[in-house]
């Protein structure tokens, strides 16, 4: 299992920003996918958005133009910068990776980080 540490969550405004983190630890050579699912209070785990190892990006239709995600190889880290933030942004937010290819030559599935929780509130 992949250790995935996230930040940059809390409370913002509407129409605020807010940028978020995750940083996979280990000698990592490569993940193939990295993203951002959130769960809203009584709902089920969505897809936000996804970057591939190459920097292919696919978001979900209600954050286009809003949210950009990307990646830094060399840290191993995922960002999502949220701009333009609404009520309906009010989530946990997850990071999940798949496809992680160690120094070591060991291949695992992935993971998913612990949550960080993103209030979007006037």
């Amino acid at each position: 299992q992949v250790q995935l540490v996230e930040s940059g969550g809390g409370l913002v405004q509407p129409g605020g920003s807010l940028r978020l983190s995750c940083a996979a630890s280990g000698d990592i050579l490569v993940i193939d996918i990295m993203g951002w699912y959130r769960q809203a209070p009584g709902k089920g785990r969505e897809l936000v958005a996804t970057i591939g190892s190459g920097g292919t990006r696919n978001y979900v239709d209600s954050v286009k133009g809003r949210f950009t995600i990307s990646r830094d190889n060399a840290k191993n880290t995922v960002y999502l910068q949220m701009n333009r933030l609404k009520a309906e942004d009010t989530a946990v937010y997850y990071c999940k990776v798949d496809g992680v290819l160690y120094s070591t030559g060991v291949r695992i599935r992935g993971g998913w980080g612990q949550g960080t929780q993103v209030t979007i509130s006037s």
